[in-house]
């Protein structure tokens, strides 16, 4: 939803109707006939309008650009003289990220409709003002959220909170610590409504802790912070851990595709294959992967690996955090591709379960790469970015001006059974889970000068991964943004935790193959993004666009 635009009253219950739906019978819509603005909302339906608010989440959450690229684990999936806008701070401009500012407004604008409707409209019975008082706090929190993407992104934000009924091309940007005030306003209003285990797909009060934890945590970095913001951040964190412990399932078991409502998730939003209710628009699997499929024996409809979409490379930085006892490294990413059809025609004479390709953790010596080469492709460590091993004899590979030269060892915890030949796949998307929610106690723990709390909730993390207690012996940042990558790579919004914690323009220097050799990152600019040109062009000049752009 545009933040401009003027919407009917019977648009909006129409609008809100059609993509009020969600996933395997957990948050499923009603269809009505005959509907209008008079007869629509009863207290009967009225939670149609709260599930049209988190189907808008998908489209939040299908936007990953802005998330990942131009950080230090995540590059663009080309090669290295290619240029891009959003990882390499070249030219970048008003005209990307319009998908974040509008469908986080999207969120905004229907999260409003949902409190004004239940604050003024419906006639409630005295035995369900547990149910409006339910709605509303459901509201605010994804309200909440919404608003914290954006400031993120964008700074000081347009703070509307009234139902968009009338044109209007006034709307000022807020200071950043007025839209702080807000998000924490609205999440410590919907946090005592919240239940402790709501029906799947529902934000819980324990997410909504997270969330604030984040909040605070955030805050506490900026000229908005308060010097208490990083203690209410941990202690906000240590109720959303609660008594969960997270060593009680594998990574790999946290990531099964038929666990995907353990109790380790915090809040996902759901995707589904089947029923009314399907919807299988997930890419997630799509963005971190190279086209496996022109390999021989790979078939594209039949693959277990996904296809690929626009997305991001991880970085050989990455690659490289994974000590060799770490087990998320095998849950993460796949380091050989394996047929999955005959292909006797061919000069290989390919067999299902072949070895196609093979990405070793560690650089092969001359004589196992050329034993390797004979039997299948290789691509070293420090080849990704280079065009195929055919190109030249041995270890010398050629650049290649086919993207889908461009080879690295793809994803795996994002694999999904039920895609289709497009990118579009079931998979739910994992917004918050309790290891996130430990990383988040750390580095409020760390800014608070607790090492020895910070050091507890990282070791919880690394020993799940490695069998091994206290791993950590003494804690910094850079500890914590490591431990981050690791086990949250590919689904925290890493572009924002690097500028939270003032690591962004290091980092990226440091680890990103396209930024050192091309980049044009300038902290005063690219702190923030731009606001859309066209939200620009549709206000009257009270909109003011951020330095640089």
């Amino acid at each position: 939803m545009k933040l401009f635009k003027y919407i009917k009253v019977i648009t909006v219950f129409l609008v809100m109707l059609s993509l009020s739906y969600a996933c395997d019978d957990y948050l499923e819509e009603e269809i009505y006939s005959d509907i209008t603005s008079e007869n629509f909302i009863t207290q009967d339906n009225a939670d149609q309008l709260v599930i049209g608010v988190y189907s808008s989440l998908r489209d939040v959450y299908n936007q990953y650009t802005y998330q990942f690229l131009g950080t230090d684990i995540f590059t663009s999936k080309s090669e290295i003289f290619s240029f891009s806008a959003t990882n390499d701070y070249f030219n970048l401009n008003s005209g990307t990220g319009l998908g974040v500012w509008s469908n986080n407004y999207s969120v905004i604008g229907k999260a409003n409709t949902v409190i004004n409707r239940f604050e003024n409209q419906i006639n409630w019975s005295e035995a369900n003002l547990g149910d409006r008082d339910y709605g509303i706090a459901q509201a605010k929190a994804l309200r909440g959220l919404a608003y914290f993407n954006l400031v993120q992104q964008y700074g000081g934000l347009v703070i509307e909170l009234e139902e968009a009924q009338t044109i209007r091309t006034d709307y000022a940007r807020s200071s950043e610590a007025e839209t702080f005030a807000q998000i924490i306003s609205d999440l410590e209003e919907a946090i005592p409504t919240l239940l402790d285990n709501p029906s799947t797909g529902r934000i819980s009060k324990r997410a909504a802790q997270h969330l604030l934890a984040e909040v605070y945590l955030t805050r506490a970095y900026t000229s908005a912070g308060s010097s208490g913001d990083f203690d209410t951040a941990a202690a906000l964190a240590e109720q959303a851990i609660g008594s969960y412990d997270i060593r009680n399932q594998s990574y790999a078991e946290v990531f099964d595709y038929d666990n995907q409502e353990n109790d380790e998730i915090l809040f996902a939003v759901q995707y589904g294959n089947s029923g009314l209710a399907a919807d299988k628009s997930n890419n997630k699997h799509s963005l971190f992967m190279n086209q496996v499929f022109n390999y021989p024996g790979v078939n594209r409809t039949t693959t277990p690996y996904g296809v690929s979409g626009f997305g991001a490379m991880p970085t050989p930085f990455f690659y490289s955090l994974f000590a060799d006892n770490d087990t998320r490294e095998d849950a993460t990413i796949h380091r050989a591709i394996i047929a999955d059809s005959d292909e006797p025609d061919g000069p290989d004479n390919i067999v299902a379960g072949d070895t196609i390709v093979y990405y070793p953790k560690n650089t092969l010596d001359a004589e196992e790469l050329a034993e390797r080469l004979d039997r299948y492709w290789v691509y070293q460590p420090d080849q990704y970015l280079f065009g195929l091993p055919a190109d030249v004899p041995g270890v010398n590979y050629l650049y290649s001006l086919n993207i889908e030269r461009t080879n690295f060892p793809i994803f795996k915890k994002f694999d999904d059974q039920d895609f289709n030949e497009d990118t579009d796949g079931a998979r739910d998307t994992f917004v918050y889970r309790v290891a996130g929610t430990h990383l988040i106690a750390a580095e409020a723990y760390l800014g608070a000068s607790n090492t020895a709390s910070a050091l507890n909730h990282l070791n919880i993390v690394r020993e799940r991964a490695t069998g091994v207690a206290n791993e950590y012996t003494s804690v910094t940042i850079d500890d914590v943004l490591n431990e981050r990558a690791l086990e949250l790579a590919g689904e925290d919004n890493r572009w924002a935790v690097l500028k939270r914690t003032g690591k962004l323009e290091e980092r990226i220097n440091l680890y990103n193959p396209h930024v050192i050799d091309h980049g044009a990152f300038d902290a005063s600019t690219h702190l923030l993004r731009p606001i859309p040109a066209n939200e620009l062009q549709l206000s009257d000049g009270s909109l003011i666009q951020n330095p640089g752009y």
